[in-house]
């Protein structure tokens, strides 16, 4: 069976290369980094660049890149360590309704502990107006996280000019950029981030590796404590062949990025301009121009979204009925009912973010497979016949 896979955004497979890069450091290169021996100096030395392409592929300081365990735990590190270590100077903190659970679970979180938490909506578009986070700033308000990239529409939100906005007013300012690397370019100082959230297995390298920025200058109270490990900011044992992997894909994706993301926009406009003229009462969600160049966010009218992705599964195509965090909850996504889409809707919507590894022919073939799937869903829909 034919085997596509159209689900980037929740995970994306190891290059090829990172694996072969990195099969010494499970036999020849086994050394403890923290050690001043030969053994943790042989390690030493590629974890140290490999915190230096990271670093690169921000425009950061290589001293300003953590790594962690994943993007959750550098989403936790950035908003409880500002929140424990500014709670003198104030405990109001303003997000989005529409951010990742490792945000809004985190912020939910400190609400039970004395904090105070304003979620700003968003419009039909899932965008939101940076005016109305100017507006939410109190005496009070010790951080701004905002997400760069939505990890189910693809919205790119305008971060910039919150950055701005808090640097005006003196507030930390916190992105979650975990979908927005190696799809569009970043340079977290124009951005105007205090503190930026990633991780390695959006971009092709192992799951269990992120990476926390934490501008240089800035303290923040530790997540976790133990050793001095991380320049003393996360203690533990570093996962050397994690974030080897890590600095190695984005050294890869570094090149002819540009060229290649062009490549996937192209790509996804032609599956949505394919969609849309092969398959009634589908409708878009999302921002048309300010997104990520490999997202679609679909909803079929009259049709269940977990039949439809089981459906794609049989045929051998992988799509997501929104972020890989949530599934299996049955609720309908927070995003989409933060854009004010009702809850039938929302429950026939996939998502389909696309990668690397595809190609015109997996177009062609999902395009050639899905009409047929969704006229055969409805014909079961007793609201569609009906229509």
């Amino acid at each position: 069976m034919k085997k596509i896979y159209l689900d980037h955004n929740a995970t994306t497979p190891v290059l090829p290369e990172v694996v072969e890069f990195v099969k010494p450091f499970f036999s020849d290169f086994f050394g403890n980094p923290s050690s001043i021996h030969w053994a943790g100096r042989d390690v030493r030395v590629h974890y140290d660049n490999a915190r230096e392409h990271v670093a690169s592929m921000v425009n950061a300081k290589p001293e300003e890149i953590v790594f962690t365990g994943c993007g959750s735990e550098s989403d936790n590190h950035a908003i409880k360590g500002v929140a424990f270590s500014r709670k003198s100077r104030g405990n109001h903190i303003i997000t989005t309704a529409i951010e990742h659970p490792a945000v809004l679970n985190t912020c939910r979180y400190l609400e039970t502990v004395g904090y105070r938490v304003t979620y700003l909506p968003v419009d039909q578009d899932g965008q939101i107006e940076p005016d109305d986070v100017r507006k939410a700033i109190e005496k009070e308000t010790i951080l701004i996280s905002v997400m760069y990239a939505n990890n189910e529409t693809g919205n790119l939100l305008p971060i910039r000019e919150i950055g701005a906005i808090a640097r005006e007013h003196d507030v930390i300012f916190h992105s979650d950029m975990v979908q927005a690397l190696g799809k569009i370019a970043i340079d977290v100082d124009s951005l105007n981030v205090d503190l930026a959230s990633f991780a390695g297995h959006k971009v092709y390298a192992p799951k269990g590796v992120g990476v926390l920025y934490i501008r240089q200058g800035l303290d923040i109270e530790n997540l976790i404590h133990g050793g001095h490990q991380e320049g003393g900011r996360r203690a533990g044992t570093e996962n050397v062949i994690g974030a080897i992997a890590f600095g190695k894909a984005n050294e890869i994706i570094s090149h002819h990025m540009d060229e290649e993301n062009k490549r996937i926009d192209g790509l996804r406009q032609k599956l949505l301009e394919g969609i849309l003229e092969r398959i009634d009462h589908v409708k878009f969600n999302g921002h048309r121009t300010h997104r990520l160049p490999n997202t679609l966010n679909l909803s079929f009218e009259f049709v269940e979204a977990e039949s439809l992705l089981i459906a794609l599964d049989l045929k051998g195509i992988a799509v997501s009925s929104g972020s890989a965090c949530s599934s299996g909850s049955g609720e309908p996504s927070h995003v989409l009912r933060a854009m004010d889409i009702p809850v039938e809707t929302c429950l026939g919507t996939i998502r389909l973010s696309l990668g690397r590894s595809n190609t015109e022919e997996d177009l062609d073939y999902t395009l050639s497979v899905l009409p047929e799937i969704v006229a055969r869903l409805r014909a079961m829909s007793p609201l569609y016949r009906k229509k």
